[in-house]
């Protein structure tokens, strides 16, 4: 790095003209390149040797109600001298609407307010976490402050509903509640304090509010029951806990799609059958979250064995959306591409496949698939699979309700945006923080609040 001049009494110094000769000509960075591969382009891409399938869509549409989730967070400076204190705002949606209502808007000449008021039934759910430097009273320090504002979400959301909140599903999903064969113990890898491994939480000895005592004799914390999620261990109290933002963002926009099934099936089972659920995103938990896929797994092939499940995850950017704009003129209209393991590593992502580890297997309870609509809208979708892991080769029969779900999301098309879905572009107007006004109108709340 050269040096800059500050006063202007000397001259900057600027990088060498002539130093990349020294690169160009080492033998070690040759070899390196001449060993390296790039992604293949549409025209070196061939589909015939692998799955797709030309669907013919039911004549009777099934799904009357359709729920899209989606959330958003925003970091902020509540603090800008040293040392710095961040916090972030989370906020969370259920968009909920009657497919009869999308119908009838679809068939008028001129939409009238009202109109799209029906389509905004949605359930709003907002979170505050403690970022870098900042502390809660009741607690000793940064990841515990986490620890306990994760909690206090869980305990007390959705606020409307005492007897059914968060913390109580919590339980209900990774004890299988809902199964005739119950779990009796969650491992957790350690203790949040004292890092004592592989703690057994039993069922059986937890405590009223959703606690536990640290077996370790020198240690005794409490531990949380939302302890399960390990997030406190990407935490750090000096560098802050900004990297477990996405993967917190994508756990909580789950954990509400897990708590509307858990409600459904308590209220009225049928619903389940009636409803299409969307996610914006994969189907999968990623990071310290990532072991989840696998009650989430079971929970899925519950669900498809006892009732019909219909849920899709939809990929608006990345790699798989990219890669699915450069092959769709191969595509033909409702065909779809099941992409498996070695697909997957051949043409989208580097590596090379491996069966014993495929993609997704530490984080998918889904497989993806790229579906081109009659309109010619190409889009990448992420299924659950009736598999007890992950598919390495899967066949359409693996997608259950695959049909159905994709006759509605052909249906839902939104004009406003590329390769969009009506549900999907509302719930995350609705939900979603803007870096201006919203940032720092709420930036100088937060200061406001904590100075008082």
């Amino acid at each position: 790095m050269g040096y800059m001049s500050r006063a202007g009494r000397r001259p900057n110094e600027y990088a060498s003209k002539t130093s990349h000769s020294n690169i160009i000509n080492e033998l070690s960075v040759k070899s390196f390149l001449e060993g390296c591969s790039l992604p293949k382009g549409a025209k070196d891409i061939s589909l015939s040797k692998h799955k797709l399938i030309k669907l013919q869509m039911p004549e009777e549409n099934k799904i009357k109600n359709i729920v899209a989730i989606d959330g958003g967070y925003t970091e902020l400076k509540v603090k800008t001298e040293f040392p710095s204190s961040t916090i972030s705002f989370f906020q969370f949606g259920a968009l909920i609407f009657n497919t009869e209502d999308l119908n009838e808007i679809s068939n008028k000449s001129f939409i009238d307010p009202q109109d799209i008021s029906k389509l905004k039934n949605i359930q709003r759910f907002k979170f505050t976490l403690p970022t870098k430097n900042i502390t809660l009273e009741t607690e000793l320090d940064l990841i515990d402050s986490v620890r306990k504002s994760l909690y206090d979400f869980f305990v007390n959301e959705p606020f409307n509903d005492k007897n059914d909140r968060f913390i109580k599903t919590l339980k209900w999903f990774i004890f299988e509640e809902y199964n005739s064969e119950q779990k009796d113990a969650w491992s957790l890898a350690s203790c949040p304090k004292c890092g004592h491994r592989n703690i057994k939480l039993e069922k059986s000895k937890m405590d009223y509010n959703y606690t536990y005592i640290c077996p370790n004799d020198e240690c005794k914390s409490k531990i949380f029951l939302t302890d399960v999620f390990r997030l406190h261990e990407a935490i750090d109290n000096e560098l802050g806990a900004s990297g477990i933002l996405g993967y917190l963002t994508s756990l909580l926009e789950q954990f509400i799609l897990i708590h509307l099934i858990r409600i459904m099936l308590k209220i009225k089972n049928s619903l389940l059958e009636e409803t299409l659920f969307l996610k914006d995103g994969p189907l999968a938990f990623f990071g310290q979250t990532a072991n989840l896929h696998k009650p989430m797994r079971t929970l899925i092939n519950y669900l498809h064995k006892n009732y019909a499940l219909n849920l899709a995850g939809l990929e608006k950017s990345g790699l798989f959306v990219e890669h699915a704009h450069e092959i769709s003129n191969k595509l033909g209209e409702r065909e779809a591409l099941l992409l498996d393991n070695d697909y997957i590593y051949k043409y989208i992502t580097p590596g090379k496949a491996n069966d014993a580890k495929p993609y997704g297997s530490t984080s998918y309870y889904s497989s993806k698939l790229i579906f081109k609509a009659i309109d010619g809208r190409v889009y990448v979708i992420t299924l659950p699979t009736e598999r007890s892991d992950v598919v390495l080769n899967p066949n359409f029969g693996d997608f259950k309700n695959a049909k159905t779900i994709l006759q509605n999301i052909e249906l839902l098309k939104c004009d406003m945006y590329e390769n969009g879905l009506i549900p999907i572009a509302l719930v995350n107007k609705l939900v979603s923080l803007s870096n201006h006004p919203s940032s720092t109108i709420l930036s100088k709340f937060a200061r406001d609040k904590i100075s008082n």
